[in-house]
């Protein structure tokens, strides 16, 4: 019996849903308004509808997968079915460590900014160096104390990420000026795919809520409903925080540094009104953190058993019986990342990753649609192969935009990943062959 058959499948489409809308609703809206007008202008809205048919489109490939692949591991385990065991490694490394590590790094950095808006001693150098590595220590401690400790932190902090969001929609849509979000021209292909680089970032999250699919009831249904359903929320929810938040600040938006929407909510309530909302934004962050902290690290246990990687990343903590080894290892790769670098580099390295692994997604619902027979009731998206060959054009239309260096270091990244995996294989081989 594997560790599927041991779990119960409780997840239903609500449950499924309002998890895919809690994983993409993090930190990167809190500061990306700003960033995409930016690049853009009054423009902004068009990063959002391209990032929202492109998200759209990959998110049907994982409903249709996850009706035919029903065992836990989500885009990771889809990779492995459909390209086999070196794809799903290099999948995971570029998952886990491109995407999830630079994601965490990147909002431990909107956090740190967050903080220095009220204590500007943290904002750079050694303090900044010094917060980051308080934050990550505080939350590895509290995460090997034991899972419940880690789950009730990310529950509580993910609670009140909303909050700032509802207040900006409902107070500042009665201030929005209409002036301000008016366009002469249309800016280039080039200026949009930039945009919707590192506006991706924000979208990110709800494949996530597929990850367990040992828990999901009745996937053949739950699966679409839940997953296409949530994305239907969550591109209504940023397109409404864009128009607010540009239509009330108009081009002092990009005067408003890593918090524009604390600066609407300033104009809206005062000074208190700004407070808030940065006090929601630490918030909102501490719970991205503590929930990647707490889900993360237990993504290199069935790798370590593998061999794939050294067995202690798989040990458990005798008494609190948590992946204490592994949760140092992420803590410390994803601090490193956070003080080395700043929100936009950060966030752009983790949507270029994520882009990736969607690209293979994509290929994988073309591969496995026509490998064999369906499994009955499985969801199949309309159109033949157009949803996939369309999400792939998109995903690739979109890596298109990625400079040089952040092509070929992801290049390096899964020729490194494959080149490993294929040296530790032979290595296991020999041991196996020893014993």
């Amino acid at each position: 019996m594997n560790a599927d058959d041991r779990l119960t499948r409780a997840i239903g489409p609500w449950s499924l849903g309002a998890n895919a809308v809690n994983l993409s609703v993090g930190a990167g809206i809190f500061a990306l308004p700003a960033a995409v007008a930016g690049i853009l202008g009054p423009a902004a809205i068009l990063a959002y509808l391209v990032c929202g048919l492109a998200i759209a489109l990959v998110l049907t490939c994982f409903a249709e997968l996850g009706t035919r692949v029903t065992r836990s591991g989500g885009a990771v385990a889809y990779i492995e079915d459909s390209f086999g065991p070196m794809a799903g490694f290099v999948a995971w490394v570029v998952f886990t460590l491109g995407f999830c590590a630079a994601a965490d790094a990147a909002v431990g950095a909107i956090l740190i900014d967050a903080v220095a808006a009220v204590v500007p001693a943290v904002g750079q150098g050694a303090g900044r160096a010094a917060s980051l590595v308080a934050v990550y220590g505080v939350l590895a401690v509290v995460n090997i104390g034991g899972v419940r400790a880690g789950a009730r932190l990310a529950v509580v902090a993910t609670a009140g990420k909303l909050l700032p969001l509802l207040l900006i929609i409902g107070a500042g849509a009665l201030a929005v000026n209409s002036a301000n979000l008016r366009f002469g021209g249309w800016p280039s292909i080039g200026q949009v795919g930039e945009a919707s680089l590192v506006l991706f970032f924000a979208f990110a999250g709800a494949e996530c809520a597929v990850t367990p699919g040992g828990e999901i009831r009745d996937p053949s249904r739950t699966v679409p409903r839940g997953l296409l359903g949530g994305t239907a929320f969550l591109i209504a929810l940023y397109c409404a925080v864009q128009l607010v938040s540009q239509g009330v600040l108009g081009p002092a938006i990009g005067q408003s540094g890593g918090a524009p929407l604390a600066a609407v909510a300033e104009r809206r309530f005062g000074s208190g009104g700004r407070g808030l909302v940065l006090a929601c934004t630490v918030l909102a962050t501490l719970g991205v953190l503590a929930g990647d902290l707490l889900a993360t690290p237990r993504s290199f246990i069935p790798v370590a058993e593998d061999g794939m990687l050294p067995g202690s990343l798989a040990s458990v903590h005798a008494k609190y019986h948590t992946p204490h080894v592994a949760i140092i290892t992420y803590a410390a790769i994803s601090c490193a990342l956070a003080v080395s670098g700043t929100f936009k580099p950060l966030a752009i390295l983790a949507s270029v990753s994520l882009l990736l692994i969607y690209l293979a997604v994509c290929l994988a619902a073309l591969r496995v649609r026509y490998s064999g027979p369906a499994p009955a009731g499985a969801f199949r998206a309309p159109g033949g192969p157009l949803v996939p060959v369309l999400g792939a054009a998109t995903v690739g239309w979109l890596l298109a935009h990625t400079t040089r260096a952040e092509a070929l270091g992801l290049a390096a990244t899964v020729g490194l990943a494959a080149l490993y995996f294929l040296v530790r294989r032979q290595v296991l081989r020999g041991r196996s062959r020893a014993a």
